[in-house]
């Protein structure tokens, strides 16, 4: 579904990622792990086109989609969920869902208002609140359901559980798994390794902008001196 291929990004004089490559099939979930700033976020930017690649190679479905801005690829059926989350805290609940409301890439009309609600009960209890009236843990519901409304191909979660409580944590993490359970290809950057693992099928380790590490949940359960060296866990 997706291949980044020997990609290379600059900030300025600053050089971020060097030469990353990583695949993902339709269907499969993928960890991305590393401590702070060692490129994870700076690579989904780069395959979102919020920050252009100076080198390598970007491919959806085995199309060429390097360079392509941020509009281009959510219509290729990427939903996007950025650190931060980034809703509209003036529009309200009903209002952040619907306004993002949309046929996926092939037409497909299978995440409805009502569906993002029984999967978030929570926001269904808050329609008419603004967005900044909600709990930090119900934005980042609404974040994913608003994301889920585009009908989208895979959904990239940046910090999917960063800074909640840890029985909030631990439904958002539940819903996740249902979402990986429809079919949904994800994409999660956390610093929860425990459920990540538990999430994801295959991980790429990132240290200063490279590859260092890769593969299944089983293999990096077995190897907790991997873990220790590129997590600090």
């Amino acid at each position: 579904m997706l291949a980044v291929e020997g990609l290379h990004t600059h900030y300025g004089s600053s050089h971020v990622l060097r030469g990353v490559s990583l695949a993902l099939d339709s269907g499969e979930a993928l960890g991305l792990l590393g401590r702070n700033g060692m490129g994870k976020t700076t690579l989904i930017r780069s395959v979102m086109g919020y920050v252009p690649a100076s080198e390598g190679r970007i491919r959806w479905q085995d199309r060429d989609v390097t360079g392509w801005p941020p509009e281009r690829m959510a219509r290729l059926g990427i939903g996007y969920v950025p650190e931060g989350r980034g809703i509209f805290p003036n529009l309200s609940v009903r209002e952040n869902l619907l306004m993002s409301a949309r046929a996926g890439p092939g037409g497909e009309h299978g995440w409805t208002f009502e569906r993002v609600l029984q999967t978030f009960p929570r926001l269904a209890e808050r329609l008419g609140h603004g967005g900044q009236q909600l709990s930090g843990g119900e934005q980042q519901m609404l974040a994913i359901g608003r994301a889920l409304m585009t009908n989208p191909l895979l959904l990239i979660l940046d910090e999917a559980t960063e800074g909640l409580a840890p029985l909030i944590r631990a439904e958002i993490w539940a819903s996740l798994g249902r979402l990986r359970n429809t079919g949904l290809s994800m994409i999660v950057i956390d610093k929860h390794i425990g459920p990540l693992l538990n999430l994801a099928d295959r991980h790429y380790i990132l240290e200063k902008g490279r590859v260092v590490w890769q593969g299944g949940s089983d293999e990096l359960r077995a190897q907790p001196e991997v873990l220790h060296r590129y997590l600090g866990v």
